[in-house]
């Protein structure tokens, strides 16, 4: 993602601009940006990302109702 102000965000990063841009709190975003936590938010990402087959099982599901 590129920010108006040229930087380029990517995985994790770009995910947390994304949330907050779309009106998550920004008390629940800020702390994940930190420099200790964004370890986690990277690591968090890529789990998902290199298994998205496996997380889309459980997490977008047709309802049957």
């Amino acid at each position: 993602m590129i920010k108006a102000n040229g930087e380029v965000l990517q995985a994790g990063r770009a995910s947390l601009f994304i949330l907050e841009t779309i009106g998550y709190p920004r008390w629940l975003i800020r702390p994940l940006t930190g420099p200790l936590l964004v370890w986690f938010t990277e690591l968090g990402y890529r789990l998902v990302a290199n298994n998205r087959g496996f997380f889309s099982k459980f997490m977008f599901t047709k309802s049957d109702s």
